[in-house]
């Protein structure tokens, strides 16, 4: 398990200085394709993107990722535990001004608010009832609470799966899930995950996995790898210009 200290916002930012960026950047690909690495670390560094000719939701969701990590730095600080309030503060950062208009102008779903309707979730269900969310959103809230500081992985990794079987938000729920399961971490002084898109597969099967037999343990594994991955320098191959010349690669 890799741990974090800070003592303070300096300290706090000094160690997630990469780390924001390539969150934001794998948090939003996961769902959104069309999510670019170099337009997340220009938006991060320089607040603004060049010659960008892609969809404005996009954009959207890569800022609304900065947003949310500066408003929740302080909350980091002061260990804030998660609350039905803080979860929606976080679900509008993420997702103010990218609903699309089935689910803004039909649905009448908004950024912050618990679902109004029905979304498919998984394989074989659709969450909880609009009229049970903030209901089981409680109730699991206070499961956590009953394990305060007690096997963190394995709270988080409950904490997440069961925010996605509960789904209580019309879009963004992924977003939100990985970072509240992070925010837990961080309170915790244990080092935030990046889950890469490029494990999405495996990913979503943990998910399922609980999903449809109840089973966490693949997850919290799956978990504990992702936070390995996350704070390791992967070494990279060497080549040499011997190897590129006998392998013709130069012509």
């Amino acid at each position: 398990m890799y741990r974090i200290y800070y003592k303070n916002k300096d300290e706090l930012e000094a160690q997630l200085l990469d780390f924001k960026i390539l969150f934001a950047y794998h948090s939003n690909k996961i769902e959104n394709q069309n999510t670019d690495y170099h337009d997340t670390r220009d938006i991060f560094e320089k607040g603004k993107v060049s010659n960008y000719t892609g969809d404005l939701r996009t954009l959207f969701e890569i800022q609304n990722q900065k947003d949310c990590y500066h408003f929740l730095l302080d909350k980091i600080i002061d260990k804030v535990p998660l609350s039905i309030p803080l979860i929606k503060k976080i679900h509008y950062e993420l997702s103010k001004g990218t609903y699309d208009s089935y689910r803004y102008d039909m649905n009448h779903e908004r950024p912050g608010e618990f679902k109004k309707h029905d979304y498919i979730t998984g394989k074989y269900e659709v969450g909880s009832y609009p009229e049970n969310v903030e209901s089981d959103l409680q109730e699991l809230l206070e499961e956590i609470n009953e394990y305060e500081g007690e096997d963190v992985f394995t709270v988080a990794s409950y904490l997440h799966a069961c925010f996605e079987n509960i789904h209580p938000f019309a879009d963004a729920n992924g977003r939100t899930g990985r970072t509240i399961m992070n925010y837990y971490l961080l309170i915790h002084n244990v080092s935030p995950i990046i889950i890469y898109e490029e494990d999405r597969k495996e990913y979503y099967d943990c998910l399922e996995k609980f999903d449809v037999d109840f089973k966490l343990q693949p997850l919290k594994n799956f978990i504990i790898k992702q936070q390995e991955k996350t704070w390791t320098r992967q070494p990279k191959k060497a080549i040499k210009l011997n190897d590129i010349m006998n392998n013709n690669e130069m012509k």
